[in-house]
């Protein structure tokens, strides 16, 4: 099987919920480190390690990131680390796939399931320190998910003056990946 690496640089994580009942409200994570076994020859043995940095977190608002890296929310000065493992993974077109894993989350492990897109693969030049230590095969993917965040004691909320909520429940996320395949 071959072996990728995330390129850091060339890889995000962003989560959107529902804010006051009427709008959306979006985060980015950088600093995302990962590794994933793939083949789309043998789609079946791929497996996926993810870390992602929670103290990367950054919505546009330094108050509003204060408040989610808080033990309202992701408790970062606990649980600096959102983990992800991979269990199994099932081919579901040309280039769609389902894997499902374990995720922790604020010291909470619960199986999760992605909907993964493999974006094909090219050749490219790799600089390093001004130096073409290329040509490397760089690999995209493109996962998302759907979490009720109390089931990873995310629970902090407020009521509004006429009913509904501050946070929705629901978290949709959405990974970028851009990783580069290992040389045998």
């Amino acid at each position: 099987m071959r072996v990728w690496n995330f390129e850091p640089g060339h890889t995000a994580a962003e989560f959107r919920v529902r804010h006051m009942m009427v709008t959306w409200v979006r985060g980015h994570f950088k600093n995302i480190r990962g590794r994933i076994v793939f083949d789309p020859r043998e789609a079946a043995a791929s497996s996926a390690e993810v870390a992602i940095d929670a103290a990367q977190l950054w919505t546009g608002e330094p108050a509003r990131d204060a408040h989610l890296k808080s033990a309202d929310f992701l408790d970062v000065q606990n649980c600096p680390q959102i983990l992800f493992r991979s269990a199994r993974v099932e081919q579901l077109g040309a280039t769609h796939y389902r894997m499902t894993g374990d995720l922790t989350l604020r010291a909470v492990t619960r199986p999760v399931t992605l909907d993964v897109q493999y974006l094909g693969e090219w050749q490219t030049p790799f600089w390093d320190e001004g130096v073409d230590k290329g040509p490397v095969t760089r690999a995209g993917f493109v996962a998302s998910a759907r979490l009720n965040r109390h089931d990873f004691k995310v629970s902090w909320n407020a009521l509004l003056d006429r009913g509904g909520v501050v946070v929705g429940d629901d978290v949709l996320i959405e990974i970028d990946v851009e990783a580069i395949e290992e040389k045998p």
